[in-house]
């Protein structure tokens, strides 16, 4: 993080880390007159005939916390306490929470190997194998699709049989693996908003949505224009692209004429993560066959 925007970021940890043990230092040398007084002393505070005495600095404290400045250098020095410096112990806590999760699959990887002979299908059909998808997808996929998986506006519902990118083992596997990158160019500069009105109708007529009919066929036109490179002439989407399919009746955002409007005119743009750096190849299998299964009635 140090050097993600410049090096300078690096200076100014150094530069804190140092600087506070600097002014330690210095807060006890200013001290130094008080700090070599030996003699005790008498404040003029006396309650009840109680007199307050000011006593001087034990020798032990004045070196102890010159000893704690020291162990606050060398630890500075040993770990990655400045700046970008890995420190002379070669110390992370990547590299640690790294080995930590290495044991952890290890460990848990005979339970998946029980399942490696199994096909996709018997994966899916298995509820031993769907009980450790299902618990995968809690874990890693429901925060954006849903405990259900029926997913949320931006985010598409995985129990359907409808895929922007493919509904086969072998592109959800590879959705999950190395991730998507959905983008819906924003359309202002060729198209005015009457004009995306007018799409929007002959959109919601594909789907046997409400839509004025006097409207819809200029839209038809202006569609074949420019949606129809990616969503095809007969707008049923794309899947090597991510489009989806405008004539049914399941939609990512709305189906509102306002948010369609809204879409084609401002874009939208949408990412599922890569899981390839956090789950093992068994593990996105497990994941995957549990997926399919739901939209295949497994």
């Amino acid at each position: 993080m140090s050097d993600f925007f410049s090096s300078g970021w690096s200076y100014w940890i150094t530069f804190i880390s140092l600087g506070g043990v600097v002014f330690c230092l210095w807060l006890l040398w200013s001290q130094r007159q008080w700090l070599d007084n030996k003699d005790v002393t008498d404040t003029g505070h006396e309650w009840d005939g109680v007199t307050e005495l000011n006593y001087p600095v034990p020798r032990w404290w004045i070196y102890f916390y010159l000893g704690l400045c020291a162990v606050a250098v060398a630890i500075m020095f040993m770990y990655p306490a400045l700046g970008s410096n890995p420190g002379t112990l070669g110390y992370s806590s990547r590299a640690e929470a790294e080995a930590d999760r290495l044991e952890q699959l290890a460990r848990i990887k005979p339970e998946y190997d029980k399942y490696s002979s199994l096909s996709f299908e018997e994966l899916a059909g298995n509820s031993e194998a769907r009980a450790l998808g299902e618990r995968l997808f809690l874990n890693y996929c429901a925060q954006c699709h849903g405990s259900d998986a029926k997913g949320s506006p931006g985010f598409p519902n995985l129990s359907d049989n409808d895929w922007l990118w493919g509904g086969t083992p072998e592109a959800i596997t590879h959705t999950i693996t190395e991730g998507r990158h959905g983008i819906m160019a924003p359309l202002a500069a060729a198209v005015t908003p009457a004009e995306a009105d007018a799409i929007a109708h002959y959109v919601r007529s594909l789907s046997g949505l409400s839509s004025d009919p006097t409207i819809a066929p200029l839209g038809q036109q202006k569609f074949a224009t420019v949606c129809a490179a990616c969503h095809g002439a007969d707008a049923k989407g794309n899947q090597l692209l991510g489009a989806p399919n405008l004539t049914d009746s399941i939609w990512l955002n709305s189906s509102s004429r306002e948010t369609i409007v809204k879409t084609i005119l401002e874009g939208r743009t949408g990412t599922m993560p890569a899981q390839k750096s956090v789950l093992t190849t068994e593990q996105i299998r497990m994941l995957a066959a549990y997926v399919w299964g739901m939209s295949n009635n497994k």
